[in-house]
């Protein structure tokens, strides 16, 4: 077939069953649209030469959510359907998804297949299931599916390349043979394999060390990041800060408002280096182990674990999952929200807009405990963002939220990530942080030294004087707190030598850092949010969200004078 003509194939199923890889593994081909953390958020199109395949989010029966809708409306143009269904749990996925693809012409692939013990039992299974439902049934191992070639042939990429009746898993050219023998689905749904096979219980599983070590599972990225930058990024700053000073010193020599922007306090010789000594490496670090989480089936254990908890606060696991990603980035947690219930996807977003601190935000703290040496504020900051993050999911989650079933039915299968499906993540994160980070941040560094230029910064600090001053802070720290609003890494501007930070207490710089932090969500957060739920609800947001932020931050203030 030409480019124009290709066959367009959807593929249909619950999450983390291997629709993604399978696409990929049948066109070699990206997708159309991004997948955020690990799972596909809207429907996604990977072309080759013959074919279209459409990979669907997963479908959540139990919930009402964007991600299921959007699903069940790429089915009404399907002229192919691919029910993909698990080894695993192969009953019970039939039981709930052929009711959606009865009397449409397709197939079903069995993926998961690399977890079948026994070879000839799972392969007459196939057999008595394709009998059943008359349509081809093909089982594969997802993740090393073969690619199909332009050619017709196949890179099998190392899948074992036999074919369906072998007892083998399938390679791509055996699926899209199949997809040219498809049959029509019954109209009958009630058919059973009478086959499972559950993965063994880990301590995720356990009624109390469950929840304890999901939490510690989704802090260890935060913990590295701290080590980080305690070790690393704290050695490196003074020797990059000392390898730029005969560059400072020359652009100070420069005509005035040039010099202000390069070799200025807020000047790009004086600010630039903190995105690639701190953030860039803990947005890396995020990546990573994000990354790594959700190809080794982690994510889901650590969502089942953590639900019984999170749900008297008012979100579900899976949504906390969420907000923990928002430490990577904030726009793709609040984008990978349309799987949430639609009775806590608003208290998610505005959980992650108000505690998430993203991969610019934290690195910018660090780098500001740092420079006036006192690195352990670390500890009380996480303690006080969390604390005061699920106090204020607590007070504007509705009511109905705190009774949301998780749309998980479940246990995956734990195994060792792929280094392919890693650095996927992490090049996806470095790509943004280059074409969208360091352009911003670039740009606050320009506005900022060209007001200190003219003198506005003064005029404006005298202007804000009054209101940081309640919070017990100098009139010279309103800067970071107005530009972490346009931008997270903004908050470094307070290790500015004109932010007199290092005279403050460890008090005063927890308060001007939590308040810089949690204020307002960034611009691009706050447009992102906009177009994925509406500019009223942003606006409500926004209020709420300020109004909580200064008033945690008062208590902190005054409060905390009692303990420093």
């Amino acid at each position: 077939m030409t480019g124009t003509n290709r066959e367009r194939v959807v593929l249909i199923g619950k999450e983390s069953v291997g629709k993604s890889a399978l696409a990929t593994g049948l066109t070699n081909a990206p997708p159309t649209a991004t997948a955020v953390g690990g799972s596909t958020v809207s429907c996604e199109r990977y072309r080759c030469d013959s074919l279209e395949v459409v990979d669907t989010p997963g479908i959540t029966l139990d919930a009402d959510t964007k991600t299921t809708r959007d699903a069940l409306a790429a089915l009404e143009g399907a002229a192919t359907v691919v029910l993909v269904v698990p080894a695993t749990d192969l009953d019970r996925d039939l039981a709930d998804l052929l009711s959606l693809v009865q009397g449409r012409v397709g197939a079903v692939v069995v993926t998961h297949w690399d977890k079948v013990e026994s070879i000839d039992e799972a392969s007459g299974v196939v057999a008595s299931l394709e009998a059943d439902l008359g349509v081809p049934v093909m089982p594969v191992d997802a993740r090393r599916l073969g690619h199909v070639a332009a050619d017709g042939g196949v890179r099998t990429g190392g899948g074992e390349g036999a074919a369906n009746r072998s007892g083998r898993a399938a390679d791509g050219r055996d699926v899209i043979a199949a997809l040219e023998h498809a049959g029509e689905f019954p109209a009958e749904t009630a058919v059973r394999a009478n086959w499972q096979i559950d993965p063994r219980k880990r301590v995720f599983d356990r009624p109390y060390l469950g929840p304890v070590a999901g939490a510690l599972v989704l802090a260890l990225p935060a913990l590295v990041a701290v080590w980080f930058a305690n070790t690393v990024a704290g050695e490196l700053d003074p020797l990059v800060d000392a390898a730029l000073e005969g560059p400072v010193a020359y652009a100070a020599s420069l005509p005035g408002p040039l010099a202000a922007v390069l070799g200025g306090e807020y000047g790009l010789l004086a600010m630039g280096p903190f995105l690639f000594v701190w953030a860039l490496p803990t947005m890396l670090i995020f990546a990573v182990f994000m990354g790594a989480y959700s190809a080794s089936g982690l994510t889901m254990r650590v969502t089942t674990a953590l639900h019984p908890v999170m749900r008297r606060i008012g979100l579900t696991g899976r949504d906390l999952v969420r907000v923990v990603m928002g430490f990577g980035c904030n726009v793709p947690a609040v984008t990978s929200t349309r799987g949430c219930s639609e009775c806590t996807r608003c208290t998610t977003i505005s959980a992650i807009s108000f505690g998430s601190a993203c991969s610019y935000q934290f690195p910018a703290t660090l780098a500001v405990f740092a420079a006036v040496g006192m690195p352990w504020l670390v500890g009380p900051y996480l303690a006080i963002l969390v604390a005061t993050t699920l106090l204020y999911v607590r007070l504007i989650a509705p009511l109905e939220a705190r009774t949301t079933a998780l749309a998980v039915d479940r246990r995956t299968f734990l195994e060792w990530p792929r280094p392919r499906a890693i650095w996927r993540e992490a090049r996806r994160s470095l790509a943004s942080f280059l074409t969208t980070a360091l352009p911003v941040f670039a740009g606050i560094c320009v506005v900022a030294a060209l007001l200190e230029y003219v003198g506005a910064l003064e005029r404006l600090g005298a202007v804000l004087e009054p209101a940081m001053a309640a919070f017990g802070l100098p009139a010279e720290t309103a800067l970071p707190v107005v530009f972490a609003a346009i931008r997270k890494d903004g908050i470094a501007l307070l290790t500015a030598d004109t932010t007199g930070i290092a005279s403050l207490s460890a008090l005063e710089v927890l308060v001007a850092v939590y308040l810089a932090g949690v204020l307002l969500p960034c611009l691009v957060t706050a447009i992102t949010i906009a177009r994925e739920v509406s500019i009223r609800f942003v606006a409500t947001m926004l209020a709420r969200q300020a109004a909580a932020a200064v008033g945690f931050a008062l208590a902190i203030a005054w409060g905390g004078r009692l303990v420093f």
